[in-house]
């Protein structure tokens, strides 16, 4: 009697969702389970190195045929263009020069991670003027961008995160002709302890950044920004003010917050539908402290294990295992031969040490490294022996149980 194989469909080929569709394919046999991943690019992207690909700087190809070979896991190259957990359906898109498919998925278990994009936050003009480094196709075209500016137009960078940073101090580095200028709504690094404060004015002086604290930009031209007090000439403008997740989740009848991000347990499986779990960007995950996970590649990495594992676990009747989900430091590129390594709390609080300059950029440069390393490697110490099926998904829990887990894990 042939055996029908659980279908495990997982959306979303970044950080998380390529270490999660790894991570099951070495711990579940080929025989009990159908993994199919979908992604719009058949590359994989390193998301935190889109600043340096901004201003010309060539990365290795990742393509994910490479990276899949010999796993068993099915690879579909198309877009997600909608979700249907009651009827368990994924809607696929796949579109060339003439013609475009649409076909829909069924899965028994779902894993979400479609992540995030840049968020406007509906200021005028963003959409149509500004540029973001939130992905591939973006920071093409910003680069394409700067490649045509001339000697001493002015550039601006609206946001003073992590992101934000690392886009000035990359393109100041590269092109020490333009006039590059960084926007923060606060005091610059006003999350960072002194030490890597100073370090920070220290960086943007060297690279000649001029440094607009305590200023909120409330519309974007052509040419110009425009903030509460005055106008700031920009002949390109990067808006790098956070992320916003894709919209897909909320349009479905998964329990989200009001944000969009999924509401998931300690296991990564969601509040609402026993079946579907959610990683990365995409879940809203209680961290130490109960405060959510910041969404960034440091949290998305652990709930991708978390999930991959929980799934696992699941459906071979073995023990689960929980992922700690805390955090150590921040790493920030100042350029290619500088850098911030900031050591945090647990919550992702600054702790007074950090470490700076070139031992730091060094540093940044082997957690890029490593984390696209553990796309290609996602057990990380776990079994690589491929166990049975034996069950299919247990039960959603009570909600009450459901919560008091999601509450132990914030501890």
């Amino acid at each position: 009697m042939q055996v029908t194989q659980h279908r495990i469909i997982v959306i979303g080929a970044g950080y998380a969702g390529a270490i999660a569709a790894g991570r099951l394919a070495r711990r579940l046999r080929r025989e009990d389970v159908a993994i199919t991943l979908v992604n719009a690019e058949p590359d994989f992207v390193e998301r935190v190195r889109m600043h340096q690909l901004a201003v010309g700087q060539e990365l290795r190809p990742r393509p994910f045929a490479e990276m899949f070979a010999g796993t068993g896991v099915r690879l579909r190259f198309a877009r997600v263009t909608a979700v249907d957990v009651d009827r368990k359906s994924v809607t696929i898109t796949t579109a060339d020069d003439t013609t475009t498919a649409t076909e829909e998925l069924t899965y028994d278990t779902l894993v979400y991670a479609l992540g995030s994009a840049w968020n406007t936050h509906d200021v005028p003009g963003t959409a149509e003027h500004a540029h973001d480094i939130a992905g591939r196709p973006g920071a093409l075209r910003l680069r394409e961008r700067l490649a045509g500016l001339g000697a001493g137009q002015p550039v601006v960078v609206v946001g003073g995160g992590l992101t934000g940073l690392e886009a000035a101090t990359e393109i100041a580095e590269a092109r020490p002709d333009l006039d590059v200028a960084l926007a923060a709504r606060a005091t610059l690094g006003d999350w960072l302890s002194p030490k890597g404060r100073r370090h920070l004015h220290k960086v943007c002086d060297k690279l000649g950044i001029t440094v607009h604290e305590h200023t909120a930009v409330t519309a974007v031209g052509p040419d110009h920004v425009t903030t509460a007090s005055s106008t700031i000439p920009a002949v390109v403008t990067v808006w790098t003010t956070g992320f916003a997740v894709h919209p897909i989740a909320q349009a479905t009848a998964l329990k989200t917050d009001t944000t969009g991000r999924i509401e998931v347990d300690s296991t990564m499986r969601s509040l609402s539908h026993p079946d579907v779990y959610a990683i990365g960007d995409a879940a809203l995950v209680m961290g130490p402290g109960g405060k959510p996970l910041r969404m960034s590649c440091a949290s998305g990495v652990p709930t991708a294990w978390q999930a991959a594992d929980s799934i696992a676990s699941r459906l071979t009747g073995t023990k689960p295992t929980t992922v700690p989900l805390r955090y150590f430091n921040q790493c920030i590129s100042l350029g290619r031969k500088d850098g911030l390594i900031q050591y945090v709390t647990a919550d992702d609080q600054a702790r007074p040490a950090a470490l700076t300059g070139k031992t730091a950029a060094l540093y940044k440069e082997l957690v890029c490294k490593g984390a696209a390393w553990g796309v290609a490697n996602p057990t990380l110490g776990k079994p690589t022996r491929r166990r049975g099926v034996v069950q299919g998904p247990a039960p959603l829990p009570h909600p009450t149980t459901a919560n008091a887990a999601n509450a132990a894990n914030a501890g």
